[in-house]
């Protein structure tokens, strides 16, 4: 039986969408009419799926979230795979989620494992999610492991609104300060300079300086901006190629403020996908690859490659993610303990805790730092225009007296 996804009236008018379970369209078609309905459109959810998965986005973060721990508990509960799947088809809105979760269904039903199934939906679902996912069907605790990736997706996403939420408002002020200088000096100064130009007095020095640099941004200001587009769509192009990707990574961690940022953004990703792979029975090289693909800097991807053909090779895997030189000692150190122990799972969950709140207070600091320094650099630069607007009137009363 294959997925259909369809939109139908009933006999009021209303209408209703869904997802089902049929042979064939005609056959959807046909239980649709028993039902009461007629149907408006069925359309296959695999084909479709897969047919615009290129353009397509997947299910959101806090979404697919929500799902996991749903599937958890259902299945926790005692319902076969099929039946947990319809009541989660039965019980989300969007369209788009409903449409991939009858597509799983499908697969499923089909013969193949949840995790094949989810394979077929790679936008919405990661690699690291779909290998724990593979670790609990294959150690008989998919509904334990899934309510640990729910967590796991909880926590991210969590650490993710905290760093976009950090970053928002000094990007928002920068925004407001640059729109707000511009406007002063292309639209507000030419206005009132214009009454000292026809004085024919000689204007000080800063004033001509602030004329100069407003009569370039009126007559470049387009070119300007047409510029810095092509500046920033050519930079988002070579950032596609490997080597410019790499070298830009590697410069973004030697920033002084933001280079820790992001260092310890990407080490408590990792050590988080690391302890949960690890503790669903996902193999120790299996679950460093796909630690490795969490991680959005380059250098410290690459820095995972390089510990994964040591851990290949025999090494342990403290000493192999030493050698990267791009975590924490702390984080080391705990590894370490770990291996010795064999608590691997439990020291990493405690590594990523403290380089995520180690990241916290950085962002915090940031902010608190930023601030400030915003508001001085706005204030000096109209602190600026509005002495180069008062030195002519103080010099005109001057004359005047």
């Amino acid at each position: 039986m294959e997925a259909f996804l369809y939109r139908a009236f009933d006999v009021a008018g209303h209408s209703r969408s869904g997802v089902l379970q049929a042979d064939s369209p005609r056959q959807a078609r046909a239980w649709l009419r028993a039902q009461g309905l007629y149907p408006e459109r069925v359309e296959r959810v695999r084909n479709r799926q897969r047919a615009t998965s290129p353009w397509s986005r997947g299910i959101p973060a806090a979404e697919l979230s929500l799902l996991t721990r749903q599937l958890a508990m259902l299945l926790a509960s005692g319902l076969t795979m099929e039946q947990a799947l319809t009541a989660l088809i039965e019980e989300v809105t969007a369209p788009r989620t409903r449409e991939v979760l009858g597509g799983i269904k499908a697969e499923v039903t089909a013969g193949l494992s949840l995790a094949a199934a989810l394979g077929v939906y790679g936008r919405s679902f990661p690699d690291y999610y779909r290998a724990l996912v593979r670790g609990g069907e294959e150690s008989g605790a998919l509904p334990v492991v899934l309510q640990h990736l729910a967590d796991y997706l909880d926590a991210r996403q969590a650490l993710h609104q905290k760093t976009s939420l950090a970053l928002l408002y000094p990007m928002l002020v920068t925004f407001v300060a640059i729109c707000v200088v511009t406007g002063l000096l292309v639209y507000v100064v030419p206005q009132i300079v214009q009454v000292f130009q026809q004085s024919r007095q000689s204007l000080p020095l800063l004033t001509r300086g602030l004329i100069a640099v407003s009569d370039f941004l009126r007559g470049a200001g387009p070119w300007l901006a047409g510029a810095g587009l092509c500046i920033a769509m050519g930079a988002r192009l070579a950032l596609r190629l490997e080597r410019y990707r790499r070298r830009w990574h590697a410069l973004v961690l030697r920033m002084p403020w933001f280079g820790p940022v992001v260092r310890g953004l990407n080490t408590s990703r990792f050590a988080s996908t690391l302890a949960i792979l690890v503790g669903g029975g996902v193999p120790l090289l299996a679950a460093l690859d796909y630690g490795a693909r969490a991680m959005s800097n380059r250098v410290m991807h690459d820095g995972i490659r390089a510990a994964i053909e040591r851990v290949r090779e025999g090494e342990g895997l403290a000493r192999a993610l030493t050698a990267t030189r791009i975590f924490p000692p702390l984080m080391l150190h705990l590894v370490g303990s770990g291996e010795a122990s064999g608590k691997l799972e439990p020291m990493l969950e405690r590594a990523a805790q403290l380089e995520t709140q180690v990241l916290e207070r950085r962002l915090a600091v940031l902010l608190t730092l930023l601030e400030p320094v915003m508001i001085l650099v706005m204030g000096g630069v109209v602190l600026v225009i509005v002495l180069a607007i008062l030195l002519p009137i103080m010099e005109i009363n001057q004359l005047v007296h």
